[in-house]
Order: C-alpha cells, then sequence, then structure tokens
C-alpha cells in the first residue's frame, strides 16, 4: 500500500502525533509512506497532482523519534511524487494552526485532494466534508441532545447575556480553535473578567458560548472512533479520561492536561451511537470524540489524536488496526474498479 499523510509542516510534526505513530506503523508492516505538508502541493501544466514529500530513510523503526528524527535531519530524503499514485491520502492538518498566518493553507490543501480523489485516491477524512467541518459550526449540525447549549456571535452582549442565562457560568471559546487555545471558563464570580475573557476570543472572530457542565471538574473522555464506530480491538476501547490537577479548567494535553486509562461508560457509548449517523454521512472515517458526562464537547475530524497514549494505556495495537482496515479498503477499491464512491469506501 503507498499512503501519503498530510499534516501542517513535516518541520513541526512532534514524535508524540498520532500521525508519526500511523506512519511508523505503516513502515514496519511494509507499507510506503510519504509526509507532505500544506504547502507541498504542485498541480502540473499536465493536469497532475505531484508533491514535494518527507520519505523514510529506513525500512523500519523501534520508535516514533527514530522516525522522526530521519524526517528532520538534514540529510532527510525530500522528493517529488505523483499524488495520484497513492493509495490512500489521510489529512491530518491542524486548521487552527495556520488561523493567523497561512489562513489559506488548510482549504488549498483540501481542494487539492479533492482533485486526487477523482482520480481513484482514497482520501480520509473525506476532504468535501471536511471543508464544511472547518470550524465548530459543524458540532451544531449533531443532534441537539448531544450538545451542550451554546451560543454563537461576536456580540459582547449577547455572550454576556448569555452566560447570565447560565447563571452567571459558562464556557468561552474561539470558533475556529483547537488544543485548548483561547477557551475561557467563567465560574460565576468573573465580574470585568468576563468583558476581558469575551474580548480575547472575538478580537481574532466569533465566539462560541456554552453552558459549563459541572463534570468537567473531572476532566473529559476522549473516545476515538473508526468508521463511525467506538475504535475497539481485542474487546479495549481506544479510549482514556484527560483531566488537569494543576489548577488550569483546560484538560487538552497540550495545555498541559495528563491522561489516564478509562472505560467509556454507558453515556459515552449512547453517544457515539447518536454521531455515527452523520459521521458516516460525511466520510469521517477517524474521529474524536470528547465527552463530559453526557454531553459532547467536540467532535474532532481534522487531526483527531490520542493512539499512541491508548496504546500505551492499554497495550493494544490501535495503530495497527487502523493500518490494517486501510489496507483491507484499497483491496475493496481494486476490486470494485471506482464504482465505490470515496465516502463509501471511507467508511466501510
Amino acid at each position: 500500500m503507498r499512503l501519503g499523510f498530510v499534516v501542517n509542516d513535516v518541520a513541526t510534526e512532534k514524535d508524540n502525533y498520532t500521525t508519526i505513530r500511523l506512519a511508523r506503523t505503516a513502515i514496519n508492516r511494509g507499507h510506503s509512506v510519504a509526509l507532505i505538508g500544506l504547502e507541498d502541493f504542485i498541480y502540473d501544466p499536465s493536469g497532475v497532482v505531484h508533491a514535494r514529500a518527507h520519505l523514510p530513510r529506513r525500512d523500519a523503526y523501534d520508535e516514533d523519534a527514530a522516525l522522526l528524527g530521519d524526517l528532520h535531519g538534514d540529510d532527510a530524503r525530500v522528493e517529488r511524487i505523483n499524488v495520484e499514485e497513492l493509495d490512500v491520502l489521510m489529512l491530518r492538518s491542524d486548521p487552527a494552526d495556520e488561523a493567523v498566518d497561512r489562513p489559506w493553507a488548510p482549504n488549498s490543501a483540501l481542494l487539492f485532494a479533492q482533485l486526487v480523489v477523482a482520480r481513484g485516491v482514497i482520501v480520509l477524512n473525506d476532504p468535501i466534508h471536511l471543508t464544511d467541518a472547518s470550524n465548530k459550526t459543524y458540532f451544531q449540525h449533531f443532534p441537539e441532545e448531544v450538545r451542550p447549549v451554546t451560543c454563537i456571535s461576536r456580540d459582547a452582549e449577547q455572550i454576556k447575556a448569555f452566560i447570565a442565562d447560565q447563571g452567571g457560568r459558562g464556557v468561552i471559546k474561539p470558533l475556529q480553535g483547537s488544543g485548548g487555545q483561547g477557551v475561557f471558563v467563567v465560574n460565576g464570580d468573573g465580574g470585568a473578567n468576563v468583558n476581558q475573557m469575551i474580548d480575547a476570543v472575538i478580537r481574532d472572530g466569533y465566539a462560541i458560548a456554552q453552558e459549563y457542565l459541572p463534570k468537567a471538574v473531572d476532566g473529559d473522555l476522549r473516545l476515538l472512533t473508526l468508521n463511525g464506530r467506538p475504535l475497539q480491538v481485542d474487546g479495549r476501547y481506544a479510549c482514556f479520561r484527560r483531566y488537569n490537577d494543576s489548577g488550569d479548567a483546560r484538560s487538552n494535553i497540550s495545555a498541559g492536561g495528563k491522561v489516564e486509562l478509562a472505560e467509556p461508560d454507558a453515556d459515552a457509548l449512547r453517544l457515539a451511537e447518536l454521531v455515527a449517523p452523520k459521521l458516516v454521512r460525511d466520510g469521517m472515517y477517524l474521529a474524536g470524540l470528547d465527552i463530559v458526562g453526557d454531553k459532547l464537547m467536540e467532535v474532532n475530524v481534522d487531526t483527531p489524536g490520542g493512539i499512541n497514549m491508548a496504546e500505551e494505556l492499554t497495550g493494544v495495537d490501535f495503530s495497527g488496526h487502523i493500518i490494517n482496515d486501510l489496507a483491507r479498503k484499497v483491496r475493496l477499491r481494486n476490486e470494485y474498479r471506482g464504482n465505490l464512491t470515496n465516502v463509501e469506501l471511507a467508511m466501510l
């Protein structure tokens, strides 16, 4: 299998990223791997999509850090490749990281990805629906039952009125963002600080204000889904609890959060069941559900992470399961000779 990964920038990849874990697993199983940055695509006059890609220098790696070292090294193997000759292209860039300096980058990569879909490459997650999911309004299309009460506005007075209606408590965050960046928790005694929180968020665009979920004090549950269903291997779920014991209200790992092994409870599995139809319809092959109590805080479809953490906590080879599943999709594509759509292949 010829497998490509699109990332924000190969130079900014880290050895604890899910993308690097998946790439190493694929290499160790004998597959061909290429990493492509958002700015590295080329549309030739011939009408063929090429890219400047980073390629591994070895046939196997014992650690993620070793692979990353080769990709980042002064003698890194960088070659021009024909993207249309790949079997699978996985879109793993985070649009929030580009919002300030390169707002053009994520959508440009999605347009290139749409071109290669037309040439028979399986692109995951589906690039047409990923374009629709470019900010958190995508979350509002899931059933109301799974979502916290929400207000989206750039009007500070509207946001303050919403917080007041929620008893003076709530969460304020950017419409476009991830990793806990720009997230503020209003705990009922914010006073003048509420104005500062709102100003800090709406300075760069729309703000989302959500009801405060008391169980958030214990962190949140990250449950990974594959083919629209909770990812489960050998009876174990790719699931863990993220929490922060430093007093910071954010449990995101990038914001200093910690992780512990967790099993999805009945509420989490019910939420996963309720969101599955839309994930399937939209070709969201790999997604991350962030759950607090009986509500979803977010559905991450751009760069769902945590495979490495789930593997280290459970000892289960989730990444190997994903790579085998991708190879299965390639076999099905070859057998059906173009008679299956990208979304159908994504979710089979």
